[in-house]
């Protein structure tokens, strides 16, 4: 039996993952590696655009690129038409993940670095593996241990650290909860595309939450058209730049890994990001996070570490 993606006509009948024997593959894990690298310069680019664009319509920028930029491989398929799914659960599935990630998160996200810089940012949205392990263990019957729990505590604590490192400042408090809120939604966005992916090829899962995504944004037109008239041309390459790279190219390489391996132990792959975005922000901005604010972090990936070390004891 063929192991490729197959999308049946009008039935929307599960698409078969490959099998997994020794792990996610070469494939799966380069398509892993490229989403990690482009999400990580994605923090990157959002503050650099933050002080032109507000964080709505920045969103809308990025998803109506990414939607237009994977409309062209879309409809060159000859069966695209029938690659887009009809049953309302794959429907449903698709929309939520699509206003939970794609619009929700990204919303969310682009509000939190108008208040800490972007590698800061990056630590504390790095908690969101955490809540995918919880998730996958509620949803996905994955074993839940008391090492588990040791590590939420650790990184909890992380958080707290990059908290008091703010200085008390309400803007910098602010910052703080909404990258813990963008973090909620980008766990919540990963946890029901995981089901979605058995009914839609992850092309068209993204395509689909990309254009699902603007449509929810598209009240902040008329600020984005205003907004963008007077952007620096920089600022206007950076929404180019995250609605081709990061989302276009970054969710559909993460979709086609998402697949292809458990949830919890793909999210693990992003603990890379802060670093890369810290990195990034330091070489592009000349930020750099403040040594609490780094200490925190540091907190927070050995608690997601320690919790992600016992899922793949469990898995072997």
């Amino acid at each position: 039996m063929t192991q490729e993606i197959r999308v049946h006509d009008l039935a929307d009948q599960p698409v078969p993952a490959a099998p997994r024997r020794f792990g996610p593959g070469a494939a799966s894990a380069l398509a892993a590696l490229t989403a990690v690298v482009l999400w990580a310069s994605a923090f990157v680019a959002i503050r650099d655009a933050g002080p032109h664009l507000s964080p709505a319509p920045m969103a809308l920028l990025r998803l109506v690129v990414a939607a237009l930029a994977l409309s062209v491989p879309m409809l060159a398929r000859r069966d695209a038409l029938r690659r887009i799914p009809r049953s309302p659960r794959a429907l449903l599935l698709v929309t939520t993940y699509a206003v939970l990630w794609l619009a929700g998160y990204t919303v969310a996200l682009n509000t939190a670095e108008l208040h800490v810089d972007a590698g800061t940012a990056a630590l504390l949205v790095n908690l969101a593996p955490l809540l995918v392990a919880f998730g996958a263990a509620a949803l996905f019957r994955e074993h839940l241990t008391r090492t588990l729990l040791i590590g939420a505590a650790v990184s909890l604590a992380g958080v707290g650290i990059i908290a008091l490192s703010s200085g008390g400042g309400h803007r910098d408090g602010l910052g703080v909860l909404l990258c813990i809120l963008a973090a909620v939604l980008y766990a919540a966005g990963m946890l029901v595309q995981k089901p979605a992916l058995r009914y839609v090829d992850p092309l068209t899962a993204i395509w689909l939450g990309c254009l699902i995504g603007a449509v929810v944004l598209l009240p902040w037109t008329p600020q984005l058209i205003t907004e963008l008239s007077t952007a620096p041309a920089r600022v206007v390459a950076d929404g180019i730049y995250l609605g081709l790279f990061p989302t276009a190219l970054g969710f559909t390489a993460w979709s086609y890994a998402l697949h292809r391996t458990d949830a919890g132990r793909l999210a693990a792959g992003t603990y890379a990001v802060p670093a890369i975005s810290i990195l990034l922000s330091w070489v592009l901005l000349g930020e750099v996070p403040t040594a609490w604010a780094l200490l925190g972090g540091t907190v927070c990936l050995i608690g997601v570490a320690i919790s992600r070390r016992t899922a793949g004891r469990a898995g072997r």
